[in-house]
């Protein structure tokens, strides 16, 4: 046995620890996603996101001020439409209460890097992330819809587009309408990597998503597979993606470290509703440490390669980075 080389010697106090830590996660890091709804005084806990909430307009402003004074750079906005329709045309209805709510953010909170969320499922009465030709989701024809939908956003005040539908050609679709009116400044964070998992099941009762016949595997990803990931993300790329997103995050972290190591730019992840569910249902029964747990994962994420994380988690893990 050599023990002239103890590794536990920099383990010993947490000073040593923290001084030779090899990967430091900050509140810089997180993204917080918030859910809108229709209606005014609106501050509703979601029965399967504990401690996350749908909110009005009136009422996300002040979550809005809670995220920037936690020193979190970044909100991502969802909604629930007033009204579904074949086609979705809620997304793009200025109105509507992403909108009305990115505008308010960036009126009130203008520091905060807003986020939106670009598809279709919550606003279509058939709950599919396109435009459906017989039980079939129509690539193309969906594309000039997402477009409208990320104008919309920018002109309500979005600084970074993210689209989540999984359709091919988006991002150039995207760019060129966003360019075309001249946000050229707007940013894309592209779900290029977003798999058919079951992970997403409580967000789908947060945004009333989910799809009313059969599932979303014709177009998003099979669980199984990873060099089709990194073609995914070669031909964002080449469409104009600025950031690239690996989603859900927990049991895919192969791939974003796959992913790290294949590209330059940055790279996201999303701490999805059921990975976000199962470790508060854990913790609620004191089967799990939650604070240890959460920050645990966290760093894991980062370790894998994120430089982004999206995280319903984060206002509870920046309170406890300052402790």
């Amino acid at each position: 046995m050599n023990l002239k080389l103890r590794p536990r010697r920099l383990r010993l106090t947490e000073n040593m620890r923290a001084m030779v830590r090899e990967t430091q996660l900050t509140v810089k890091d997180f993204v917080y996603p918030i859910f809108v709804v229709p209606g005014s005084n609106v501050r509703d806990e979601i029965k399967s996101m504990p401690d996350c909430y749908h909110l009005s307009v009136d009422r996300v402003v002040e979550i809005a001020k809670q995220i920037a004074a936690l020193g979190i750079p970044s909100v991502e906005v969802f909604g629930l439409p007033e009204y579904k329709d074949e086609i979705g045309s809620s997304a793009w209805d200025m109105n509507s209460p992403v909108q009305r709510a990115i505008t308010a953010i960036k009126r009130e909170v203008p520091e905060l890097i807003i986020v939106g969320d670009v598809c279709l499922c919550q606003y279509t009465s058939h709950g599919h992330c396109g435009c459906l030709v017989d039980h079939y989701v129509d690539n193309d024809r969906t594309l000039e819809l997402l477009s409208k939908v990320a104008v919309s956003q920018a002109e309500a005040g979005a600084d970074i587009i993210a689209p989540s539908d999984m359709m091919d050609g988006r991002i150039a679709a995207i760019r060129a309408a966003l360019d075309a009116r001249h946000f050229i400044n707007v940013s894309i964070m592209s779900y290029a990597v977003k798999y058919a998992s079951g992970f997403y099941g409580p967000f789908r009762d947060a945004a009333d998503s989910a799809p009313q016949f059969g599932d979303r595997r014709q177009y998003q990803m099979d669980p199984a597979n990873v060099r089709e990931a990194l073609k995914e993300v070669a031909l964002d790329l080449d469409e104009g993606a600025d950031i690239i997103m690996v989603k859900p995050a927990m049991a895919y972290l192969d791939v974003v470290s796959k992913v790290r190591a294949e590209i330059d730019r940055p790279v996201a992840v999303y701490n999805v509703s059921g990975e976000y569910a199962m470790v508060k249902a854990a913790a609620a029964n004191g089967w799990i440490d939650e604070r240890r747990i959460v920050m645990e994962t966290l760093t894991c994420m980062k370790r894998a390669g994120a430089d982004v994380i999206i995280t319903y988690h984060a206002l509870d893990a920046a309170r406890w980075l300052k402790d």
